[in-house]
This record gives C-alpha cells, structure tokens and sequence, in this order.
C-alpha cells in the first residue's frame, strides 16, 4: 500500500509542501543554445577560411548575416501571432508578438550595428544610403514604433490591436529588405545566393557556408530561449498587474 501512495503522490520537500516542477523546454533551448553557440565559434574562426581580401575581419559576415535571419524570423513570427489575435483575441497571441518583436529589434540592431564595422574595412565608409541598409534601418524603426505603441498608457485590448495592424503591415518590409539588393541592383552588397536580373550570386566557400549555416542555427536557438523566457516574463508582469487590480478594487469596495 505504501508504494502505491508513493506512486500516486509526489515526494513532499522538508516544508511539507510538493516540490513544484520546472518546465524542461528552457533547459533543452539553454542546453541546445550553448552547444550551437560554441560549435559556431569554432567553425567560425578555427574551421572557415579566411577571405582573401578583407581578410579577419570579414568573419563578422557570420554573426552579421546570422543576425539579420534571427531578426527576420522574429517579425515573422510577430505577424503570424498579430494575425492570430485579430482572429482569436487572446492575450498569449499578444504576448508571443509582443515579445518576439522586442527580440528582432534586439536582433536588427545587431546587423545595423555590425554593418557599419564590416562597411568600414570594405566599401571604406561607416555607412551608404544603399537599398538594403536604408530599408534595413527602416524596418528597425517600424518594429520600434510597434513597442511604442503596446507600451503607451491605455487599455491593452485597444493597444494590442492597433500593435497588431501594424506588426501585419510592417512586415511587408522585410521581403522588401532581402529583395533590395536586386530590385535596385546594388553596387554594394553582393548578391551571394541565388539570382539577380543582371548577375548570378557571387557563391561562397563551402567552409564559409558551413559556419554560416551553426551560426544562424545557433542564433534561431538563442531566439527560441529569449521567446520562452520572455513570454514567461510577460506573463508573470500581467498576472502582478490583475492582482494589483483586483487589490485595489477590494480597497475602494
């Protein structure tokens, strides 16, 4: 009879009180993120080849080009969740494409920052008002107003469906940044994959590519913990506040 009880109800801590589980997602997201992250870095600078003519510092293509894919899926996942919550008119929908927003901002900032430093040693100019750096800094800013906007003082319904349409209509940018270079056939940026009207993409090595490929797979890791862990955090702040409300009306009640 004894095993059985044990069976049927979980060990008690010293306090008397059931040890509460932890979910196990953010362990396998921490653990998976570090183990790409380090294998990322290895590839990067023990594994890749160096460039021939920019040389060391042309490694910051990786974080670069990584940065600029993590960002990209973050506001597509703020779209998707904006949809669903105009459709369903669920906070968690809000919450998703609130979080994941802040996250590609983080993210954008990263490419407009180390796009600048890679410019520098190759075009010789901190920064060109070319398609895609001008686009680029042009969805930072849309993304920006979005916080802007769930952040202001108002009811949340109200501000979570205004975010909503803009989080929608502000994506239309994102395909408009990674066609750039092509629609207005940049001197700058190379085209490396795929085609272009007047050019074929300039390649690359396959050790590059290799580096390239754990670092953008290390990053989408990253930005899976920092979703799980903000929307944790979001959710957390929106419970405290209910509680609050409902303080505050037992006192004046």
């Amino acid at each position: 009879m004894s095993v059985n009880l044990e069976k049927q109800h979980p060990p008690l801590t010293q306090s008397g009180v059931a040890p509460i589980a932890k979910p196990v997602m953010p362990k396998i997201l921490f653990g998976a993120t570090v183990v790409t992250v380090l294998a990322a870095i290895y590839l990067i600078f023990m594994y890749a080849k160096i460039e021939v003519t920019m040389g060391a510092v042309q490694k910051i293509f990786y974080f670069h080009v990584a940065s600029a894919w993590t960002g990209f899926l973050a506001f597509f996942v703020t779209f998707i969740f904006s949809i669903l919550y105009l459709f369903k008119r669920k906070r968690i929908f809000d919450t998703y494409a609130f979080v994941s927003a802040e996250i590609g901002v983080v993210f954008t900032t990263i490419v407009l920052t180390t796009g600048p430093i890679w410019a520098k040693s190759s075009w010789n100019t901190w920064w060109a008002w070319e398609p895609r750096l001008t686009t680029t800094l042009v969805l930072w800013f849309i993304y920006m107003a979005y916080i802007m906007i769930h952040q202001m003082d108002g009811v949340w319904e109200k501000k979570a469906r205004l975010a909503a349409v803009f989080g929608i209509i502000g994506f239309a940018d994102v395909p408009i940044v990674w066609f750039a270079i092509r629609w207005w056939n940049s001197k700058f940026h190379p085209i490396v994959f795929g085609e272009g009207p007047s050019q074929k993409g300039g390649g690359i090595d396959d050790t590059m590519l290799v580096a390239l490929l754990a670092t953008i797979t290390a990053l989408t890791f990253f930005y899976a913990f920092l979703l799980n862990k903000g929307v944790t955090l979001e959710n957390m702040k929106i419970k405290v506040s209910q509680y609050k409300e409902k303080l505050r009306e037992s006192i004046e009640n």
